[in-house]
């Protein structure tokens, strides 16, 4: 194609955008095309390292050399990708015929942020940015191995996102490597704006209860799970990433797990468990054993309960969900409530809403005690995603003990683990026990 018609072309390929801005360099016998996105490039960096040295060169032919030379020089595309390119904040360079590339995009957020959902006390405080380029610099500012790979594509068929897929070439599973790819591909989704969504469309099983990756904002947790084989999903403009594959016991590690002695470490992963017990099964026994076996308490601690259930109008089984469907209101309010009333809000909300239950005889003393253990047991899970599930699964089993007591309840638990153990997160036991080894390196041996 002559010149004239590969400016046609790149203008055919705008026709429907007014936000393309082109610029033409002109000096003596050279000539020069600029075509960008104004609102998307740094406009001082474009002036200062392609628009002043095109003047200052002697001939297009040391000009393009030099522009070969910066190290925002991109490799030659397709025709058709430049068009994404441009929109995605490239300055494309028209010149002896020949399209070049040169990535000058004006970041606003490429500032690393401070973790905000995945707090800690001891260890590191930073958190992933909204820039890709800053996340993977996070990473790789911690991770010194030559081994390090990163592969980009693009998700989204209408937003065309960047995507980063980081593992470690001598640990990573091959396997998992390739399944993450083949579900990559099949994603044909029209816009993909956030990692949570990516892991959804990932994740092809509609009605699984558990989550198959990891979301985290850490770069620290980033780079525990690169050095224990595991693949790193980034899109560019969200400050969280994707861990896979996972198992059920990472979703109760917390990264100051590994800031403490072993004792410390263990006993705080005692309450974790604990706590997942405690906010599975408590509502389900209170129903189990008021309903059914009263006779498994303590005379006293029996007619304790039966004393505080006094004018209760209402079984264990509306008793207890009444006061759970509140207690999730609740949380859902102090999520979307803004944060400087949030707080003060729902712990207002639930001081009231307690006192005037009880008051009312909808509810009784010991039930109030049980919905704030719970709701406590809930919060002690340091991943969310695992949470959320656990919070669902709880109705499952209120379920159960509804309609088939204690001998219900335990079926359901049993229920519970083999659903465990028959799934998986891309091919690896969603159960197994991922203990990381630790080898010593001695000259010459590869661990």
């Amino acid at each position: 194609m002559s010149s004239a018609e590969n400016i046609k072309w790149i203008n055919e390929q705008f026709k429907d955008t007014n936000e393309l801005t082109t610029k033409t360099l002109e000096d003596d016998d050279k000539k020069a095309e600029l075509f960008y996105i104004k609102p998307l490039i740094d406009v001082e960096l474009l002036q200062k390292i392609v628009i002043k040295p095109y003047f200052e060169m002697q001939s297009e032919t040391k000009f393009i050399r030099y522009l070969k030379a910066l190290p925002q020089f991109q490799d030659s595309k397709s025709k058709e990708q430049l068009t994404v390119e441009v929109l995605n904040g490239n300055v494309l360079i028209f010149i002896q015929n020949k399209f070049y590339l040169l990535d000058l995009k004006f970041s606003f957020n490429d500032q690393a942020n401070t973790a905000s959902v995945e707090t800690t006390i001891h260890g590191s405080q930073l958190a992933l940015s909204d820039n890709i380029a800053t996340n993977i610099n996070l990473i790789r500012s911690d991770y010194h191995q030559p081994t390090l790979y990163v592969e980009y594509t693009t998700t989204g068929q209408v937003n065309n996102h960047k995507l980063a897929i980081i593992y470690d070439k001598d640990k990573v599973n091959e396997n998992v490597l390739n399944i993450i790819t083949e579900k990559l591909q099949q994603v044909d989704k029209q816009v993909i704006t956030s990692t949570v969504q990516l892991s959804n469309y990932l994740n092809n099983k509609m009605f699984s209860l558990f989550p198959q990756m990891i979301v985290t904002e850490r770069p620290d947790r980033i780079v525990y799970n690169l050095s224990g084989g595991k693949v790193i999903l980034m899109v560019d403009g969200n400050p969280q990433a994707l861990i896979a594959p996972v198992y059920f016991f990472d979703f109760m590690t917390s990264m100051e797990d590994n800031y403490h002695s072993f004792f410390i470490s263990f006993f705080l992963k005692f309450l974790r468990y604990t706590g997942l017990f405690i906010s599975l099964l408590l509502p389900g026994l209170y129903i189990g054993i008021t309903s059914f076996a009263p006779e498994v308490f303590r005379t006293e601690l029996a007619l304790t309960i039966a004393g505080s259930r006094t004018g209760v109008p209402f079984s264990s089984f509306v008793e207890v969900l009444f006061m759970l469907f509140f207690m999730e209101m609740l949380l859902e309010a102090s999520i979307r409530l803004p944060k400087t009333i949030s707080a003060t809000a729902t712990t207002v909300g639930g001081l009231i809403l307690g006192s005037a239950v009880t008051e009312a005889s909808l509810a009784s003393d010991i039930m109030i005690i049980i919905v704030s253990a719970v709701a406590i047991s809930t919060f002690v899970i340091p991943i969310n995603e695992m949470a959320f599930s656990i919070r669902v699964i709880r109705l499952i089993f209120i379920l159960a003990a509804t309609i088939f007591g204690l001998a219900g309840l335990t079926l359901g638990l049993y229920a519970f683990i083999m659903y465990l153990v028959s799934i998986d997160s891309f091919g690896e036991p969603y159960l197994k026990f991922n203990r990381k080894k630790k080898n010593k390196v001695e000259a010459g041996e590869k661990t």
